[in-house]
């Protein structure tokens, strides 16, 4: 069997930790050695474990779990542990293990190391350390940094460990209606919420509803940075687009096809593998099955759309492809070139969709909700 492809840069990690050291770099320049990879989708992250693994790798902390631009250190992999030093029950690992083939314990293997949480660590502004001020600080001074850098809320900290608590328009307005007197921070002071950077985003929610926003610690139990509402509502959008505007694409594509064709000449696009599901009609259809219809020349013709099937199928199995990445819910998301084609293809068919009412409005099918 030939060896895996190992980029060099790897290679020479590999061998200055063989030499005892623990060299670091970031997961960005990471992912960048293969292939110029830009982001951590499910394949790219499995042949970097493959990688690490054939080299006797592993990096701190995980490379996977982190901030994209955050630092890891590469170490020897731990070796497995001898057979007195085996948790009760492990011993039952080597039986079942040697039930499967190895390309199944592979698989089994690479699932164990994933990280299916959404984890806080992952977010940019979780790794930019807040902008505070001391509990000795003046309110005037206080207020000047909020108003310049339009924050609600200020981290009132003596170290990059220690917190006393927070300042904001909140606990400054509800003092000064009842006529206290507060001329430094900590006469304004209120509780402040924290989480990880291992915390899961939905964890974090949780702490801002109570607290509006939250500070985050790191590994080494610094203030790494802080999350606001605003912030989980921009994750969530840049989260659930991909989704909105494929189901658009899905929809439109859908609309096209809808009326112009059988039930048994949909059922002959079925996946093979799919034999138990029943197609009754579009509806039915996966969007890879709805390109494998209309790939054919004489299907095409029955649309009855005066544009360049090449050129559309092509398109629309681009489209596919960002779909299946988008489905597996990848923390990151997708790129901006991939939000890009998504945007303008959905346009695309909604101009398309437009036309064709217009000029065939007796065919035309309504999209349904």
């Amino acid at each position: 069997m030939s060896e895996p492809y190992i980029p060099e840069q790897l290679r020479a990690i590999a061998e200055l930790v063989r030499q005892g050291e623990q060299p670091s770099t970031t997961v960005r320049t990471l992912l960048s050695w293969f292939w110029r990879s830009q982001r951590r989708g499910r394949w790219i992250v499995s042949v970097i474990r493959e990688r690490l693994d054939y080299l006797g790798l592993t990096t701190e902390p995980d490379f996977n779990w982190v901030y994209i631009d955050a630092p890891i250190v590469f170490k020897q992999k731990t070796p497995p542990l001898e057979e007195g030093d085996r948790d009760d029950g492990s011993d039952l690992i080597p039986e079942i293990m040697a039930t499967l083939n190895s390309r199944d314990a592979n698989i089994i293997e690479t699932l164990a190391s994933l990280d299916p949480t959404y984890r806080v660590g992952r977010l940019g502004i979780a790794n930019r350390p807040p902008i505070s001020i001391s509990p000795d600080g003046t309110i005037k001074e206080a207020v000047t940094i909020m108003l310049r850098n339009d924050f609600s809320q200020l981290p009132v900290m003596t170290s990059d460990r220690e917190v006393k608590g927070m300042i904001g328009w909140r606990s400054l307005g509800s003092r000064l209606s009842f006529g206290q007197q507060c001329e430094f921070v900590r006469d304004c002071m209120e509780r402040h919420g924290e989480i990880s950077v291992d915390d899961s985003l939905f964890h974090a929610i949780a702490q801002i509803k109570q607290y509006d926003c939250v500070l985050v610690r790191d590994l080494t139990k610094k203030i790494c940075g802080i999350v606001t509402a605003y912030d989980v509502s921009v994750t969530f959008h840049q989260l659930a687009e991909p989704f909105l505007v494929l189901g658009q694409i899905e929809n439109f594509i859908r609309v096209l096809i809808d009326g112009r064709f059988s039930a048994s000449e949909l059922a002959s696009v079925r996946a093979s593998e799919d034999t138990s599901r029943v197609v009754h009609s579009v509806a039915d259809l996966t969007l890879g099955e709805c390109v494998r219809l209309l790939e054919n020349p004489k299907n095409w013709e029955r649309l009855e759309l005066a544009i360049d099937r090449a050129t559309f199928i092509k398109d629309l199995d681009g489209i596919r492809e960002i779909r299946n990445d988008v489905m597996h819910f990848d923390p990151e998301g997708i790129d901006d070139d991939g939000m890009r084609s998504l945007r303008e293809f959905a346009e695309f068919l909604e101009r398309l969709q437009s036309l064709r009412s217009r000029l065939h409005p007796k065919k035309a099918s309504a999209i349904s909700g």
